[in-house]
């Protein structure tokens, strides 16, 4: 069986990560999302709340692929997490060079600890390239429309964590 990791924080998740997941799905058997407990970012979502988004989004997604997307929260090492799930590979989605960059330092790292997982990288397609999670918090919070970037039900969550009212 080949199993995924596709591990981020997902606060929250964006039409860019559900491309890469819709498109994971392809590669593996079953899709784990790894659901990052990153207390340096202080996330605006708690962990369950972004478990359950992500469960409410792309579940139905992986039945509708004939792929088990399975989520999972992880604290540890991204390698030790791999391990835990029983993946084979790690997925990762890239949008720009600076993505690159980081994600190049990482699977050295990841290789290192552990060289029978693999890194398969994603590019996000040309109309998800420029959402980033930190953006869309941004532009909800300040009063604009995030429509593009979210699935409705994120977007009512993002403007009810502002008080958003519309």
């Amino acid at each position: 069986m080949r199993v995924g990791l596709y591990p981020g924080t997902y606060d929250p998740v964006t039409h860019g990560h559900i491309d890469i997941i819709r498109r994971a799905c392809t590669l593996v058997d079953r899709l784990v999302i790894g659901v990052a407990i990153n207390r340096d970012k202080g996330p605006l979502f708690s962990l369950e709340e972004r478990v359950e988004m992500i469960r409410e989004e792309c579940v139905p997604l992986g039945e509708k692929l004939g792929t088990e997307i399975v989520v999972h929260p992880f604290e540890n090492l991204l390698i030790n997490c791999a391990r835990d799930v029983g993946a084979n590979v790690i997925i990762r989605g890239l949008r720009a060079v600076a993505d690159f960059e980081y994600e190049f330092q990482m699977v050295g790292m990841n290789r290192s600890l552990d060289n029978s997982i693999e890194t398969v990288f994603l590019m996000a397609d040309a109309k998800n390239q420029a959402i980033a999670s930190k953006l869309v918090k941004e532009i909800c919070r300040l009063g604009g429309d995030v429509t593009k970037f979210v699935p409705p039900s994120i977007k009512e969550r993002l403007e009810s964590k502002f008080d958003i009212k519309k």
